[in-house]
């Protein structure tokens, strides 16, 4: 998780189609994703990009970024009880209250290990040298 300054500001009344319009931003596909395409097959809102009006800069609409995705421990060990050779056990893990260990176990990595180590060492880089940041730290409560 490294934060990439773009410059753009979205907004919309309709959070599926922004949802939609960032993912396209970044190089995916909208309707690849599950949350824009099931909120977009519900009614709750316009998932296909084709579908959406853009208002303002259409340039900048048009980008594409390519982010990229990455796996970890966690999304590696997924894969392989969703969709490979351990499938047999992924009823057993995601579908019985041992779910929780995993919830769990993802809180306390990325609060207690990720977020000391890493993360915290992130966030103050980019609040003291991007101008977002410096805005953002602007905001927040004298004292603290």
């Amino acid at each position: 998780m490294i934060p990439v300054t773009k410059n753009v500001l979205l907004a919309s009344a309709d959070c599926v189609a922004i949802d939609a319009v960032a993912a396209r931003m970044m190089g995916f596909d909208p309707m690849g994703h599950d949350f824009i395409r099931l909120a977009h097959e519900r009614g709750l809102g316009t998932g296909r990009t084709e579908e959406i009006e853009i208002v303002g800069d259409g340039d900048a609409a048009a980008e594409n970024w390519r982010f990229h995705t990455g796996d970890n421990a966690a999304s590696s060990v997924g894969k392989l009880m969703w969709f490979g050779p351990l499938r047999w056990f992924q009823r057993l893990m995601f579908h019985t209250p041992i779910v929780y260990l995993f919830i769990l176990a993802s809180a306390v990595y990325h609060d207690y290990v990720w977020y000391p180590t890493r993360g915290k060492r992130v966030v103050n880089e980019w609040l003291a040298t991007s101008p977002w940041g410096r805005l953002f730290a602007e905001y927040a409560p004298q004292g603290r």
